[in-house]
């Protein structure tokens, strides 16, 4: 065969594997309003960096080799935002991107080249699952010999998107990312309601199942919820600014935004002076970091407490916080669960963390004991032991009982400083009043007296007295502290680099 004959044949397969599932197919995801994988991959990459992998394979049944291009996965490597990372973005146009041995094998090696080459890996996830036959009897499922395809060590960050109907390894890889976006419409759950109601005879909803709703505010899996394939690309690249390349790395740098330090001059403002007062601690947040660098993870679950990753001074930092618009700031279940997932991405990444506290203690009661609240404190508080990037404490308002501990005193931070409004106690004074000397608010005088006694040594000042705390400050002066502190703390590491004792935590709850 000739030379030109040869091109011909070459072309003619990449052009097979470019149109995917078909024009109809394509064009009735168009209609709906929804990115094709490969226009997934496009929008995900900076311009003309796109190099692909495997687009010649298919799959390895003889009678479906002609209708497979790529095998319904398209995956390979770009820059975004003029750095390296690879991706595995699944074709829902050629049977339903489906997981078979051809794709499978491509999915792998793209872990194993993201891993040894120090690059983020990205999962845009949509699939039916498992390939029907191909992964029935023995010789498929059973024939496995892989036992670390699900091992995760945090050497490079993960991200995924759920962007259509995602059931097994598009689940499966959604879960265990360190990033899980979700757009509405779509479905995360092991099985489709389709085979879930066969096999328990009763119609199931995709959306109770596993929408949106279920994940980003119960289950807690999904960190973010967008409307568009769009918003969640974005919402993965925004993600991956706040993160090296790789762990043996110190996150990228950016410059300072003008007016950064303009909104820290404001912030009692926004923090009201009685205790029992609720307040919204985003806005505060949003006061020390740098202007429009916060970026807030499972902002729908666990609302008791806020994470998100953010900037300052241009360095990228971790954000643990009470806010007491919801529950009071009293700290559940869930928010015991949040955290621990957020330190796990911090410490595996060298992000340092500073945890703004106003916190009246844990919740308490029934709900709380049936979801395990007193084991999940405790790994809290082993997780904060483990931690190894620098922590710093702020105590704004209360902090009250052994989640005085969890927000960092007590040893667990690496510097702990009060605002001048800080209060630290066993527990609420009023309560305590009623407690110990069981009085009552129907006895103003006594109430009163058993109130300040038990108010007393509770002041930042005593804090600082026995040198619990490093330090007492004027609130307006936090983002200046923090930023020396920092760039003190940061020098134990080496070149930015922690001890990364929590990389095998499980990332999924």
């Amino acid at each position: 065969m000739s030379f030109e004959n040869l091109l011909e044949e070459l072309v003619k397969r990449e052009q097979r594997a470019l149109a995917m599932g078909g024009p109809e197919k394509l064009g009735a995801r168009k209609a709906e309003g929804r990115l094709n994988a490969r226009e997934r991959v496009e929008r995900l990459f900076d311009p003309g960096t796109f190099i692909e992998s495997g687009m010649l394979a298919v799959s390895n049944r003889p009678e479906d080799r002609l209708t497979t291009p790529a095998d319904g996965k398209v995956a390979g490597f770009g820059r975004i935002n003029g750095r390296e990372a690879a991706v595995v973005a699944n074709d829902f146009t050629v049977k339903g991107a489906s997981s078979a041995a051809i794709n499978i094998k491509k999915l792998k090696h793209m872990k194993m080249v993201a891993r040894k080459r120090g690059i983020a890996l990205v999962f845009l996830g949509e699939s039916t699952g498992a390939r029907m036959p191909d992964v029935m009897g023995a010789s498929s499922i059973g024939s496995k010999d892989d036992p670390v395809e699900y091992q995760r060590m945090r050497e490079v960050p993960w991200a995924a998107a759920v962007l259509g109907h995602c059931y097994g390894s598009s689940a499966w890889y959604g879960s265990m990312s360190d990033f899980c976006v979700m757009r509405k419409g779509a479905i995360m759950a092991v099985s489709s309601p389709r085979l879930i109601s066969m096999a328990t005879g009763k119609a199931v909803d995709g959306e109770e199942l596993g929408g949106w709703r279920v994940h980003a505010e119960q289950s807690g899996l999904v960190d973010q919820v967008v409307d568009t394939d769009e918003q969640a690309i974005e919402a993965i690249k925004q993600f991956l600014s706040y993160l090296p390349s790789h762990h043996m790395e110190a996150p990228p740098e950016y410059p300072v935004m003008s007016g950064s330090d303009d909104a820290i001059k404001d912030v009692m403002k926004l923090v009201p002076d009685a205790s029992n007062q609720v307040y919204d601690m985003r806005k505060v947040v949003t006061c020390i970091v740098d202007r429009d660098s916060m970026f807030e993870l499972k902002s729908r679950f666990g609302k008791t407490i806020v994470t998100a990753l953010a900037r300052l001074d241009g360095k990228s930092i971790g954000v643990i916080a009470n806010n007491p618009l919801y529950k009071g700031g009293a700290i559940d279940a869930d928010a015991c669960q949040k955290v621990q997932s957020f330190m796990v991405l911090c410490d595996s990444f060298n992000i340092p963390l500073v945890l703004l506290v106003d916190q009246p203690g844990f919740l308490i009661g029934i709900e709380g004991e049936r979801q395990g609240v007193t084991g999940k404190v405790m790994n809290w508080l082993n997780a904060m032991t483990l931690c190894s990037v620098p922590k710093i404490s702020i105590i704004l308002r209360k902090s009250y009982g052994l989640a005085v501990s969890n927000m960092g005193a007590g040893g667990n931070a690496d510097e702990v400083c009060c605002w001048v409004t800080a209060e630290v106690s066993f527990m609420k004074p009023e309560f305590g009043a009623r407690v110990v000397f069981g009085v009552s608010p129907e006895e103003p005088e006594k109430y009163q007296q058993a109130v300040a006694k038990m108010n007393k040594g509770s002041t930042p000042y005593d804090m600082a007295a026995i040198y619990t705390a490093q330090n007492v400050i004027d609130p307006r002066d936090t983002r200046e502290y923090l930023k020396r502190t920092l760039q003190i703390h940061r020098m134990r590491l080496s070149n930015g680099v922690g001890e990364h004792l929590m990389r095998t935590w499980p990332t999924s709850f």
